[in-house]
C-alpha cells in the first residue's frame, strides 16, 4: 500500500498537510498556487533562503558570498522494493534580479541530495552544494540542475548564462545556454536568466530509457523540444530515500534567487505551473515595472544631491584614509574581494584565540564568515613581511584561479590600508610539518602518509602539466601541505609562485624557497623550473617515510643532510632503516621502498636526470613499475667530482648570521619554524659566485 501511495505521489511547495501516512510518517500533500506560506512547515530552510509575506521563497537576498537552501522537509523514495530507480518529474518557476546590474550571484540548482542542509558547502561557483574538498567526490551522491549565471573556467562553463546537469559536481556533465523554443528546435530567443523574468522549467528522468531532460520557458505551457537531455543510469547515484529542493550562491556580486511555484511528481509527470496565478515579484530599481520610480528618484536625488554635496564630500574626505582603497591593479584580480569589516568580524577583530600560526609572512586565523558559517583561515600579511605587496599579489592572481582536490582553495581577498588578507579553506588538521616533527596528539599511519604523498604529487602535476598555464610553486616544504578533516594532503601558500607558458621558462634571478628543499642548480642560475619543484617534493618525500627534516641540525655530522644518509643506507642495503620509528614497524615495505626510491631520484643534481611530476603520478600509482636501480643522486662513486653542490653551497645561498646562529643550536628563523629556514636573499648567479 506504501509502495502505491509512493508511486501516486504529486506535490507542489505550494503545499500543506492534510493528514499524516502511517507507513513512513511523511505528510500527503496537495498542490496550492497561493504561495509557499501554507507550506512553510514542510520547507526546511538554511543559510539566508526565506519565505516572505507574499509566499515567495526566497534562496538567496542582496548579501555577498552567501548561501541558501530550500528542501521539502521529508525525504522522498527514489527506489522501489527491487532497488530500481523511479522516474520523476518536477516543474518549477524561478525568477534571478540582479539589482546591479553587473556579474550578479552565481546561481540556483535544484537539488536531490542525501540530506537536506548540506553541511560544508560554500558559495559563489559551488552554488551552496559541495566545497573544495568533496567537489566530484563519488560519495556525494548529489544530482542537481544548474541555472548557472556565472562563468568559471575551472568547471569548464560554456557561458555566464546556461543550464548544466551536474553530478557530485559543480563541473557540469553537459550544458547549453538557456534559449526557448518557439515550435521547433531551430527556432528559439534566449532567455537572459538575470533579466528578473519568471522563467519555468520542467526536469524529467526517464528510469526505463535512464534519460534526463530539461525544458525551460517564459510561458505556462510546457514546450515540445527539449533544451538538454542526457542518458545517465541514476541507479549508483541516487539512494532508496533522498531529499528534494534548491540551492542558490552569491559571490562577490549578489542577486536575489526566487522561487515562485514548485510541483514534484514520481513515477508520474509534474503538473505545469500557471504563472499568472503565482505571487508576484518585488520591484527593484532597473525591473520593467518601476520605470516611473526611477524617474521620481533621479529627480529627488538630484536635487537631494545639490543640497548635500559639499557635506558629503567632506565626509568620504574624512573616511576615505579608513575605507578599503581600490587600486586600478585589483580590478583584474579574479577571486572574491571581502570587505575588511566582514573579515574582522569573522576572526573576532583577530583575537589572538582565533591564532592559527605565524610564520615570517604574517599571522594565520581561523574565521566564521558572518552569512553563511563557513570556517576559513585568513592569512594576515605583516606590514613589514618580506612577502610584501608582489608576492600578495601573485598569490591572488594564481591560486584564485586554480581548482584542484590537492590544492588549497582561496576563497578570497581583502587589502586595507597596510592590511594585505588571504581567505582560504580552512583546514583542520592544520600543516604536516607539525604531524611529523613536533609532539603529535596521533602519529601519521603509514596509509595516511602514502595518501598524502600521492595527493601532493597529483597537486604539482595538476600545477605543471594541466593548468592554462604551468605553475611553479617555488616553496614546496611539509609547512606549506595541510591536512583536511581525512587527513588527505593539500599543498598551499602560492606567494613565491612563477607561472609561464607551457614551453618556456621563468625569468627571474632571486634564489627563493627554503633550506633543505633548494635545488643545487638554482644557486648557479636562478631560475626556478618544474624540475626545481621535483627536486624540493623529493625532500617531502623522504622526511614524510623518515619523520626527520631534510637538513637536521640536532642530528649526528653523518645524519644532517637527510638524503645523503638516507642513500648510504640504500648503498648499504639497509634502506628500511631510514622509516620512522614511531611508526613501530607498520608499513608497506613495498610502497616505503618505492617512495625512497623516488626521492632519491628527486634529488639528483642533474634537472635532466629528475623524473617529471606526470611520471612521478604514474610510479606512486602503480601504473608503470620502477626499476631496481637508482642513479647516485650526487655522483658519489668514491669520488665527488660529479657531485654539483656541496651542503656549504647551500649556505652560501644564505645570509651568513642566519645559519651560524642555527649551528649553535638556536631556531633556524626568527619564526620559531625549527629547521624551515624560509630565505630570499636577493642574490643574481654573479654575485653569487662572489660571496
Amino acid at each position: 500500500m506504501a509502495e502505491k501511495l509512493i508511486s501516486l505521489l504529486v506535490f507542489h511547495l505550494l503545499l500543506y498537510p492534510v493528514k499524516p501516512d502511517l507507513d513512513n510518517g511523511a505528510p500527503l500533500l496537495r498542490g496550492f498556487s497561493d504561495g509557499f506560506n501554507a507550506a512553510s512547515n514542510n520547507v526546511s530552510l538554511h543559510g539566508v533562503a526565506a519565505i516572505e509575506r507574499n509566499g515567495l521563497l526566497r534562496l538567496t537576498n542582496d548579501s555577498l558570498h552567501a548561501v541558501g537552501h530550500a528542501f521539502y522537509s521529508y525525504p522522498i523514495q527514489f527506489k522501489n522494493s527491487s532497488g530500481q530507480v523511479n522516474s520523476f518529474s518536477t516543474s518549477f518557476a524561478f525568477a534571478i534580479i540582479d539589482q546591479s546590474g553587473k556579474q550578479g550571484g552565481s546561481g540556483l540548482a535544484f537539488t536531490i541530495s542525501p540530506t537536506k542542509d548540506l553541511p560544508g558547502t560554500l558559495p559563489g561557483p559551488y552554488l551552496g552544494l559541495f566545497n573544495a574538498t568533496n567537489d566530484g567526490n563519488f560519495a556525494n551522491h548529489v544530482v542537481a540542475v544548474e541555472f548557472d549565471t556565472v562563468k568559471d573556467l575551472e568547471s569548464r562553463d560554456v557561458d555566464d548564462n546556461h543550464v548544466g546537469i551536474d553530478i557530485n559536481s559543480v563541473a557540469s556533465i553537459t550544458s547549453v545556454p538557456v534559449v526557448q523554443f518557439k515550435g521547433s528546435d531551430t527556432n528559439n530567443v534566449s532567455i537572459n536568466l538575470k533579466r528578473g523574468q519568471v522563467i519555468q522549467a520542467w526536469i524529467e528522468y526517464n528510469s526505463r530509457i535512464n534519460q534526463l531532460d530539461v525544458k525551460v520557458s517564459l510561458e505556462s505551457a510546457k514546450p515540445k523540444s527539449i533544451l538538454l537531455s542526457i542518458k545517465k543510469n541514476l541507479s549508483e547515484i541516487l539512494q532508496e530515500s533522498m531529499y528534494v529542493g534548491f540551492s542558490a550562491s552569491t559571490g562577490s556580486s549578489a542577486s536575489q534567487h526566487y522561487i515562485l511555484g514548485w510541483s514534484f511528481n514520481v513515477n508520474d509527470e509534474a503538473k505545469s505551473l500557471y504563472l499568472d496565478k503565482l505571487p508576484k515579484l518585488p520591484t527593484f530599481p532597473g525591473t520593467k515595472n518601476n520605470h516611473t520610480k526611477i524617474i521620481i528618484a533621479v529627480s529627488v536625488s538630484g536635487a537631494l544631491a545639490v543640497i548635500l554635496g559639499t557635506a558629503l564630500a567632506f565626509y568620504i574626505f574624512k573616511k576615505i584614509k579608513k575605507s578599503d582603497a581600490v587600486e586600478a591593479w585589483e580590478h583584474d584580480v579574479g577571486p572574491h574581494r571581502f570587505s575588511y569589516k566582514e573579515l574582522k568580524k569573522a576572526t573576532r577583530s583577530f583575537s589572538d584565540t582565533e591564532l592559527l600560526g605565524f610564520g615570517g609572512f604574517g599571522r594565520v586565523y581561523k574565521g566564521t564568515l558572518p552569512n553563511s558559517n563557513t570556517q576559513v583561515a585568513v592569512k594576515r600579511i605583516s606590514h613589514d613581511s618580506r612577502q610584501g605587496l608582489q608576492e600578495f599579489v601573485s598569490e591572488v592572481g594564481s591560486i584564485g584561479r586554480l581548482r584542484h582536490r590537492n590544492l588549497v582553495q582561496l576563497l578570497g581577498w581583502c587589502r586595507r590600508e597596510g592590511d594585505l588578507l588571504l581567505v582560504y579553506d580552512f583546514m583542520p588538521n592544520g600543516s604536516l610539518d607539525k604531524h611529523l616533527f613536533d609532539v603529535p596528539k596521533t602519529i601519521l599511519s603509514w596509509d595516511q602518509r602514502f595518501q598524502i604523498i600521492k595527493g601532493v604529487a597529483s597537486g604539482l602535476q595538476y600545477l605543471h602539466d594541466e593548468w592554462e598555464q604551468a605553475v611553479v610553486h617555488r616553496d614546496i616544504k611539509a609547512g606549506n601541505v595541510l591536512l583536511d578533516s581525512d587527513f588527505n594532503g593539500k599543498l598551499s601558500d602560492f606567494g613565491l609562485a612563477k607561472l609561464y607558458e607551457h614551453g618556456s621558462n621563468p625569468i627571474t634571478t632571486r634564489v627563493v624557497g627554503t633550506l633543505g628543499y633548494l635545488a643545487p642548480e638554482l644557486t648557479r642560475i636562478g631560475k626556478p623550473t618544474t624540475s626545481s619543484d621535483v627536486f624540493a617534493f623529493g625532500a617531502l618525500m623522504l622526511e614524510v617515510v623518515c619523520g626527520r627534516r631534510p637538513i637536521d641540525s640536532k642530528a649526528s655530522p653523518e645524519e644532517l643532510v637527510l638524503v645523503e644518509w638516507v642513500w648510504e643506507k640504500w648503498r648499504e642495503g639497509a634502506i628500511l632503516d631510514v622509516v620512522d620509528s614511531r611508526l613501530e614497524g607498520k608499513f608497506d615495505e613495498v610502497e616505503a621502498v618505492l617512495v625512497l626510491k623516488l626521492g632519491l631520484m628527486c634529488s639528483n643534481d642533474t634537472p635532466e636526470a629528475r623524473p617529471t611530476m606526470r611520471l612521478l603520478v604514474r610510479y606512486l600509482e602503480g601504473e608503470l613499475a620502477l626499476q631496481e636501480e637508482v642513479a647516485v643522486p650526487y655522483g658519489r662513486n668514491g669520488s665527488t667530482s660529479g657531485r654539483g653542490v656541496e651542503f656549504e653551497d647551500y649556505v652560501r645561498s644564505f645570509p651568513t648570521t642566519s645559519f651560524s646562529n642555527s649551528r649553535k643550536g638556536s631556531t633556524w628563523t626568527s619564526d620559531g619554524s625549527d629547521g624551515d629556514a624560509d630565505i630570499e636573499s636577493g642574490l643574481t648567479p654573479t654575485n653569487l659566485s662572489s660571496q
